[in-house]
């Protein structure tokens, strides 16, 4: 009885938005305070790593902050978004370390910031998400997309054996690479 109660799949499904909502919501003013004062920020934290175009770069990490925490909570284009916040982490812990060497105190919250990131990459963001919602009407209505695709009328006949050779590819496959889709797993 207890091991059907901790193990359902909306308690964990249910984590995943809360992972995704928290990541987002406490990630995005970062990129809001770099936007703030974007030349004090290439000062501080992309001169001194001695890359080029540093007003560029911080826009950059200002904009993957931002527009990856917001879909990070809405949950559309979810690995897009966390490999965006992942690229800005890395490069944010490799300053941390170059600049004041292995400080837990600079580190821990970076550190914090990629394990959500790299687990959202890995294990979707979850069926409460709009990338779940645009997967399943996808996968109900094969349709509407060819017809978006194809301007001429639809023979019923060519998409029934669309969706029936698409299942029998995805069945040959004992292995989903997690890259292989974007979209919800």
């Amino acid at each position: 009885m207890l091991n059907s109660i901790l193990y359902k799949s909306v308690f964990k499904n249910f984590a995943f938005l809360v992972l995704r909502v928290f990541t987002g919501a406490l990630l995005i003013h970062h990129g809001f305070e770099k936007l703030n004062d974007i030349n004090n920020f290439a000062d501080a934290f992309v001169r001194p790593l001695h890359l080029p175009f540093p007003i560029t770069l911080s826009y950059i990490a200002a904009g993957s902050e931002i527009g990856g925490s917001w879909l990070l909570i809405l949950g559309l284009a979810t690995r897009l978004g966390a490999t965006a916040i992942l690229g800005t982490m890395s490069v944010a812990i490799y300053h941390a370390i170059v600049t004041s060497g292995f400080n837990i105190y600079l580190l821990e919250l970076l550190a914090l910031y990629f394990a959500s990131a790299f687990s959202i990459i890995l294990l979707g963001p979850g069926k409460f998400s709009a990338d779940y919602l645009i997967k399943e009407t996808l996968k109900s209505n094969p349709e509407f997309v060819i017809s978006i695709f194809n301007k001429q009328p639809l023979d019923k006949s060519i998409v029934s054996s669309n969706i029936v050779l698409t299942k029998s590819s995805k069945q040959k496959k004992s292995f989903d690479f997690p890259f292989s889709s974007f979209l919800s797993s």
